[in-house]
């Protein structure tokens, strides 16, 4: 039987690793990368991976930052934690920072190319499913906490609690979906974005057939 969001016990759930992204926003831009290699190759995200022994979420933040652009990130500050559940079994945390400047020039690496992005005309269509939910909350500076369940490339389900929401404000489908979301509300790729929109996010099988390497 597939695994629903609603089954999943949070309150108990545990990642079985911890990975970072770093987002670079000076002057409504924002540094991108598109992955050349690991999971989601292709596809535009922030710099980013796992959290090696030792490392503190944020250290691994800036490590990945230089690894990947040959940049070292300035002014960091976490914005939020992500938790991913895969139906596969997988889980992963993933702590999301963004920095206000940086040292040295972004170089495209054997991991990733950078691209810097209007932050107005995000490309949420080549991002994960999940990345449009949220990214939106940086740009308000509210602090997040969200909870995802994947099937493969598909968003089936997930939950944000959201610093400073309006209570009782209830989640509907909307081209800009999450100014208004409650504290805590449950969506799904159909109430958040609308079937048609939902269905150009889902990342392609191919893309997704290791979900274990999400952030390598």
């Amino acid at each position: 039987m597939a695994m629903r969001f609603s089954e999943i016990d949070w309150s108990a759930w545990k990642p079985l690793e911890t990975a970072t992204l770093m987002f670079v926003r000076m002057d409504g831009m924002v540094l991108l990368i598109r992955k050349l290699k690991g999971m989601g190759k292709g596809l535009l995200n922030g710099p980013g991976g796992r959290v090696d022994p030792g490392e503190t979420p944020a250290e691994g933040a800036v490590r990945e930052a230089e690894e990947e652009l040959q940049i070292r990130a300035i002014d960091v500050k976490e914005a939020g934690i992500l938790n991913f559940q895969f139906t596969s079994g997988y889980s992963l945390r993933c702590h999301v920072f963004t920095a206000a400047n940086y040292d040295g020039t972004p170089s495209q690496t054997p991991e990733a190319i950078p691209l810097w992005v209007d932050e107005r005309e995000m490309p949420y269509g080549q991002m994960w499913a999940d990345d449009r939910i949220w990214y939106p909350l940086i740009l308000q500076g509210r602090y997040f906490e969200g909870r995802f369940l994947f099937d493969e490339g598909n968003l089936v389900g997930c939950e944000m609690d959201i610093e400073g929401a309006r209570a009782g404000v209830e989640q509907r489908a909307a081209d800009d979906p999450y100014l208004t979301v409650p504290k805590t509300a449950t969506v799904t790729p159909d109430n958040y974005e609308g079937p048609a929109a939902a269905k150009a996010a889902r990342v392609g099988a191919a893309a997704n057939a290791a979900a274990k390497e999400r952030s390598e």
